[in-house]
């Protein structure tokens, strides 16, 4: 759910309940299973810098090791017989959304989805209907601020664009570039290749926010979702 983190602290004003367990388990699952796939299916650790950062992401939430092991053995399982797929459509006040899938079956996930769009006032469109309104790129989040120094750094090896804690490359320079984040020993909250919508829909109020978060989120409790990416950003009227 990229980009979207800044604006949970509206959620949870508006009595939204905090974040289970559960909850962050399923997202450090979704992070090993997409590194994986990114990887080209490597679920090799020791050779998949993103398997490893995944990893290590849900140890720090506590996911035990027999949860890791068997995410692994699942994707070995699934691999042959399940497949990559997005949706685009608009969710209410016009915001677009794009959701990437893995499923073994496209018929049941596409009814689960175009269900919670028509439930949140939403549509879910065709093909190459709001695609053009995103670009793909790689996206690194870092722990903390970086430095200027570092910055001129990155930005002399090639990073396409860097706002405060995160780092957005070209796709074809994302893993050389976790690699150089890596030499650097800079702490990575997320990194992964995503749908950076190219002009955000403003909304105007708190509680237009919470329902788009609500509809993230529900979207991303699908057990086939991988990724929701939703273009908005929020004016706080004075």
């Amino acid at each position: 759910m990229s980009g979207h983190s800044k604006w949970a602290n509206i959620k949870n004003r508006k009595g939204a309940q905090d974040k289970k367990r559960s909850e962050a388990f399923t997202k450090v699952s979704k992070n090993i299973m997409t590194a994986i796939r990114e990887g080209g299916g490597n679920c090799n650790p020791e050779s998949n810098i993103a398997l490893r950062e995944a990893i290590d992401r849900s140890r720090a939430v506590n996911m035990p090791k027999e949860n890791i092991d068997r995410l692994l053995k699942r994707f070995e399982e699934r691999k042959n017989s399940v497949s990559y797929g997005v949706f685009e459509g608009f969710g209410p006040y016009g915001v677009p959304i794009m959701i990437e899938v893995e499923t073994d079956n496209k018929n049941r996930i596409l009814g689960e989805i175009k269900l919670i769009f028509r439930n949140y006032g939403g549509s879910l469109g065709e093909s190459g209907s709001v695609s053009f309104l995103f670009e793909r790129v790689g996206e690194i989040e870092l722990e903390l601020k970086l430095s200027e120094e570092i910055e001129l750094e990155l930005i002399d090896f090639g990073v396409k664009e860097i706002d405060e804690d995160t780092i957005v490359t070209e796709v074809s320079d994302f893993g050389r570039v976790r690699q150089k984040i890596s030499e650097l020993s800079l702490s990575v909250v997320n990194a992964a290749l995503v749908y950076k919508c190219r002009s955000n829909t403003v909304l105007s109020s708190e509680d237009e926010v919470a329902k788009i978060l609500d509809m993230v989120d529900e979207l991303e409790d699908n057990d086939d979702v991988v990724n929701v990416f939703a273009g908005f950003d929020y004016a706080k009227k004075t």
